[in-house]
């Protein structure tokens, strides 16, 4: 026999190699860190701001239980129990504030939460990319531009030696103030809201619109579906969840109506019609030293804000949508 007939293949090396996991364990919180920890430290600026900026700031409700003075601070000044609720519902200033930050919330619902919506639509059926970025570019601009300046425009247009008043005067047409006006101070808000904002807007429904299948498109195409019918049995159902999570955060933010907007334009229409409850507080808190009443408001419209996100959350799993968090069962 050759020595080729008699060669044994050479054993292999056995190499010690770490058991694999067992499938169905759960790592423990710290793997879960280790594993995770770079992402973690990119979350950390924005978890710190929403602790600094946010979190911490609710300790300080403890004032609408309180006549505070600030030389005594949280420790030493006095409680008064309910006293600052009661006398809050007994200021008519409160009710007719809060009034008109309801009309002009709603007012902003309606007719400034589908704008974006539209827009995207149509700027997502757009099909050359050039006039795309440039419409985005231009609708995105006003987003970056101060309230300051963006007021200051309006009066110089709808103001009363503007460029409409002077318009209708050479039309033979009575002039007409619109920044004056106490009966159209919530539209003159909603019209600067929906200039500076429903492009950037359109951000997230644009990325919701990328994210829908493209073959869901073609294949209702083939199915004989026109433009119309693709929106309304493709397109919008695509982004319904996103839509409704917007709505959402949106209702939590109901009473907040943008105070530098107001505050700059709130002498023009009298108190009656131009305060909110953000003006509220700064007028009676902030310059007139009423601590213990204006807390009271800021929780008032913390504890609204957040029945109201609890509540649409629920009614959303209702109709068999996540919303902002998923259901306890799923």
């Amino acid at each position: 026999m050759t020595d080729t007939a008699t060669r044994r293949p050479p054993a292999r090396a056995v190499t010690a190699s770490k058991p694999a996991r067992p499938a169905g364990r759960r790592l423990t919180l710290w793997q879960r860190v280790k594993r995770d920890k770079v992402m973690l430290l990119l979350t950390l600026p924005g978890l710190l701001y929403f602790l600094v900026f946010h979190y911490v700031p609710v300790l300080g409700f403890m004032v609408a239980f309180q006549d505070y003075e600030p030389y005594l601070g949280f420790m030493h000044s006095p409680w008064t129990g309910l006293d600052n609720f009661t006398a809050i519902l007994d200021d008519p200033k409160f009710w007719s504030a809060l009034g008109n930050t309801l009309l002009i919330a709603g007012i902003q619902l309606v007719f400034f939460f589908p704008l974006p919506i539209a827009l995207a639509l149509l700027l997502n059926s757009v099909m050359s990319d050039k006039i795309r970025r440039f419409v985005q570019s231009v609708v995105y601009l006003p987003h970056f531009i101060g309230w300051v300046i963006i007021v200051s425009l309006f009066q110089q247009i709808l103001g009363g030696a503007g460029v409409v008043p002077d318009l209708l005067d050479s039309m033979g047409l009575p002039r007409y103030d619109m920044t004056t006006d106490p009966d159209a101070f919530p539209w003159l808000l909603t019209l600067q809201l929906l200039w500076k904002d429903a492009g950037w807007g359109t951000i997230i429904i644009l990325a919701a619109l990328l994210s829908i299948d493209r073959g869901l498109y073609e294949a209702a195409a083939i199915d004989g579906a026109r433009a119309w019918r693709r929106l309304w049995h493709v397109t919008l159902p695509g982004i319904v969840p996103v839509i409704i999570l917007l709505l959402i955060l949106n209702l939590g933010m109901v009473l907040s109506v943008g105070f530098e907007q107001i505050l700059l334009q709130r002498d023009a229409v009298g108190p009656d019609a131009g305060e909110v409850l953000d003006t509220y507080v700064y007028y009676h808190g902030v310059r007139d030293g009423q601590w213990g009443t204006a807390s009271v408001v800021g929780l008032i419209k913390a504890l609204v804000g957040t029945a109201l996100v609890l509540g649409a959350n629920k009614f959303a799993h209702r109709l068999g949508h996540e919303g902002v968090y998923r259901r306890g069962d799923s």
